[in-house]
């Protein structure tokens, strides 16, 4: 008998592959796999009930803790892609791998998901899975298939959906963010209303301070009280959405090279990337923190890739992980009109000196200020011998020219 592992949702997407893998394909059996990555109660009831009312074997994993580990070694990364905080694109190598370890555990011969040929996520999930030796099927792209045509064919076979979307946009969640996309979405021009939000308020007046503590570049306390990671994540998205934290409305740049309209709630990445970067400018040194900013732009394009288990990845993080091991210290965090601000921070690793920054000391150690008179000399050298030798050769050019005469109107 021939099995297929389906990652499952109990949207249109995923319950019209549900017989279309087993008519146009010929498989035998078709199990569904739900990952929890932190979606609302409610979408686990809607798989559930679909897989009972198309008879479907169903299997939920809870890969929360996984999920949450990586979105704090993303923190230390100051992982953002085109200004937001990955959250998506952090989710699906963990939902493939543990969709592949069902499959595999369910003796499967194929592996399948319900996305189109236009978004990252078939490139993630199959960037999993095609290091497995189960076949790998997207009947939504190979078939060619439309939202349309799944209304339709839903209908005629009366398969358990509503015929739609679930509602006006197309929503993905996770612990760690939140994107609502689709229907008038799609337009740049268009003003979306404030009830495409859950996760934040509008921001008032009104502000509040919390203290973030570090080790090692990880959060691991608000306010002294320590969390697991699931927990931080979760308290941090409700105190900082409250203020109205971590709202994006950007043009997104995917990986085939097509543009599209996304908007994003993440109150805790917000918050926790705020105060990460705060700490690593007390701690690091000036030429740390610039080649870290290279790093960290790589390590954020293979998260967006979905590649996070690549070589390179590895070899960034042996860098990010020298330079975190003196990211150890407080961060307060205001939030303040939709913004989670640094404005203070302390750290026993802090390569910063207040004596030697003063107005109000006359020298810095054993150095004096007049000292730098000599570097004061030295600054813009080169500029200043290159915009001579850019005059003088202008000014020769004028000679040539009025001397042969070309720079004349007469013929």
């Amino acid at each position: 008998m021939t099995r297929v592992a389906l990652a499952f949702s109990g949207g249109l997407d995923t319950t019209v592959c549900v017989p279309l893998l087993e008519e146009e394909y010929g498989y035998d059996d078709v199990i569904g796999v739900t990952v929890d990555v932190g979606q609302p109660a409610e979408e686990f009831d809607e798989a559930e009930e679909t897989a009972e009312a198309l008879g479907l074997d169903h299997y939920v994993v809870d890969a929360r803790a996984e999920f949450a580990q990586l979105c704090l070694e993303s923190v230390r990364a100051n992982a953002t892609y085109q200004g937001y905080p990955l959250g998506t694109a952090l989710a699906r190598p963990v939902i493939a791998e543990a969709i592949l370890e069902v499959a595999e555990e369910q003796n499967c011969t194929g592996i399948a998901h319900g996305c189109t040929g236009k978004g990252n996520d078939q490139l993630r999930f199959e960037a999993v899975w095609r290091s497995s030796d189960l076949e790998v099927i997207a009947p939504v792209r190979e078939l060619g298939l439309t939202r349309e045509w799944e209304q339709e064919y839903a209908a005629e076979r009366d398969l358990p959906v509503e015929g739609g979307s679930g509602g006006d946009w197309s929503i993905d969640t996770n612990i760690w963010s939140r994107s609502v996309e689709g229907d008038d979405l799609e337009d740049p021009n268009y003003v979306p209303p404030r009830d495409i939000y859950e996760w934040t308020d509008e921001p008032g007046s009104e502000t509040e301070e919390i203290e973030i503590t570090f080790e090692q570049g990880y959060p691991v306390a608000v306010d002294g009280e320590e969390y697991e990671p699931v927990e931080l994540i979760e308290s941090l998205n409700e105190l900082a959405g409250g203020y109205g934290v971590g709202r994006t409305d950007t043009m997104e740049d995917r990986m085939l090279g097509l543009k599209v309209r996304e908007n994003y709630e993440h109150p805790a990445a917000t918050t926790l990337l705020n105060a990460h970067e705060a700490l690593e400018g007390l701690v690091l040194t000036q030429e740390e923190r610039q080649f870290k900013k290279q790093i960290d732009q790589q390590w954020s394009q293979k998260g967006y890739e979905g590649l996070i288990d690549a070589p390179l990845v590895s070899a960034l993080e042996g860098f990010i992980g020298e330079t975190q091991k003196r990211v150890t210290g407080t961060v307060t965090i205001r939030f303040e009109g939709g913004q989670a601000r640094p404005v203070a921070r302390d750290s026993k690793f802090a390569a910063y000196s207040a004596e030697h920054a003063s107005f109000d000391t006359e020298t810095v150690g054993k150095i004096k200020q007049e000292d730098a008179t000599g570097v004061a000399k030295y600054h813009g050298f080169q500029r200043r011998l290159a915009n001579e030798a850019i005059a003088a050769n202008a000014a020769d050019e004028e000679v040539e020219l009025a001397t042969d005469g070309s720079g004349s109107d007469e013929e």
